[in-house]
């Protein structure tokens, strides 16, 4: 079994193992955020000072990524894969066993460094192994929203059965264990390091690179502000629509919104398939148009029908992500898709406190958000400016992508 020529049973485990990744990274970077309310009453410190401890290790979450990128490009995607699974997990182990806030930020540090490996690495190690890479990343991309949306049902589990601590052991461990189990097949022969997509496309033209990274930068910071804004927001619009159909309960506007995300996962399959289908450009034309619809909509939309319009909001982001990822990939060389992923992950994660700053200013002025939803349909219709500029479908491309 050489490197040139893997098996299919190699592709089907590292696409598994970074499907499993991406849940892996989202679900021990949110930990802490429900681990930190059991911690108040544990160390009698309050919630600002506690929750600031994961500032930096979210930080490097997002700085660390081209970073990771480039490593994964420079050597190998499998065997980063396995550091991240590793070191996050450690992260996480290290912070279940600090005994105050000091050695809780190292832990929250190493754990965050390591989350920074998953989405340049896990993103690249799929396109390069996938036949179909649209429904690959598509299905990566419910993985990722379970990830988003089960931590705190872990933690708070965990902390009522255990302890705060066995809160974050548990999962690391899990998580370090899956590390080793990726490094045991990688050493047996199961899993082999690919010299080449399974899936080749045909080179683009070096024109066509500077427009779709002109096109794809403002896409791509769009969709960041847009879905950044709409994970601050929705739990308080779903609180001042849907409160009192809950009774008011934190609980009940907390499962709505994990309902929400959950329901809205399920798109990015149909997503992966259009981008194996049909030509990419026009998929993600049509995705970014949606998207200015249904956040118009929303404007002015209250009561029962707020979790249904929100769904199709979040669905129709959800719609876009395996056709902008195809994109990247297309636009990019394969020595460096890796780091072309970090910096997209950069922009998205960079775009973070604008978005809390954007949320918290629109809703001062207003005192609702539908100021906020009507800025946010502007944005999208930016982004839908751009994909225009994007370049056609060769006819090479298209016969490919129909093979």
């Amino acid at each position: 079994m050489s490197a040139s020529s893997p098996s299919a049973l190699s592709s089907r485990l590292s696409i598994g193992f970074s499907w499993a990744g991406h849940a892996y990274m989202h679900i021990l970077t949110g930990l802490f955020l429900t681990i930190v309310l059991a911690l108040e009453d544990v160390w009698t410190l309050d919630y600002d000072k506690l929750i600031r401890l994961w500032t930096f290790g979210s930080l490097l979450v997002g700085v660390g990524a081209p970073l990771a990128g480039w490593l994964g490009d420079r050597w190998s995607n499998a065997w980063m894969m396995v550091v991240f699974f590793v070191l996050t997990g450690a992260g996480a182990v290290a912070a279940g066993f600090a005994d105050g806030p000091d050695r809780l930020w190292l832990g929250l540090a190493v754990l965050g460094l390591g989350a920074a490996i998953y989405h340049p690495v896990g993103l690249s190690w799929v396109v390069r192994n996938a036949d179909a890479p649209g429904k690959a990343l598509g299905y990566l991309g419910v993985f990722g929203s379970i990830g988003l949306a089960t931590p705190a049902l872990i933690a708070a589990t965990l902390i009522d059965l255990v302890d705060w601590r066995a809160a974050f052991v548990v999962p690391g461990v899990i998580s370090i264990v899956t590390g080793l189990a990726l490094a045991g097949a990688i050493l047996g022969g199961l899993i082999v390091e690919r010299a080449t997509d399974r899936r080749p496309q045909p080179p683009p033209a070096r024109g066509d690179v500077l427009r779709a990274f002109l096109a794809l930068s403002v896409t791509m910071l769009s969709a960041g502000v847009i879905w950044n804004a709409l994970q601050v927001a929705v739990p308080k619009w779903f609180d001042a629509e849907l409160g009192a159909w809950v009774g008011d309960s934190t609980l009940g506007v907390g499962g709505l919104v994990t309902i929400a995300y959950l329901v809205a996962a399920l798109p990015q399959v149909l997503g992966g398939h259009f981008a194996d289908r049909f030509p990419i450009k026009r998929v993600f034309v049509a995705c970014l148009a949606l998207q200015v619809t249904v956040l118009g909509l929303a404007a002015g939309t209250a009561g029962p029908a707020t979790l249904a319009v929100a769904m199709v909001i979040l669905a129709a982001l959800a719609l876009q992500i395996p056709a902008e990822n195809v994109l990247l990939a297309r636009y990019t060389p394969g020595r460096h898709r890796g780091l072309a992923y970090g910096a997209k992950f950069v922009l998205s994660f960079g775009a973070g406190p604008v978005a809390v700053q954007m949320v918290a200013a629109l809703y001062e002025w207003t005192g609702d958000f539908d100021g906020l939803f009507v800025v946010l349909s502007v944005l999208a219709a930016s982004a839908v400016a751009a994909a225009v500029m994007l370049p056609a479908d060769r006819p090479s491309q298209t016969a490919v992508a129909a093979a």
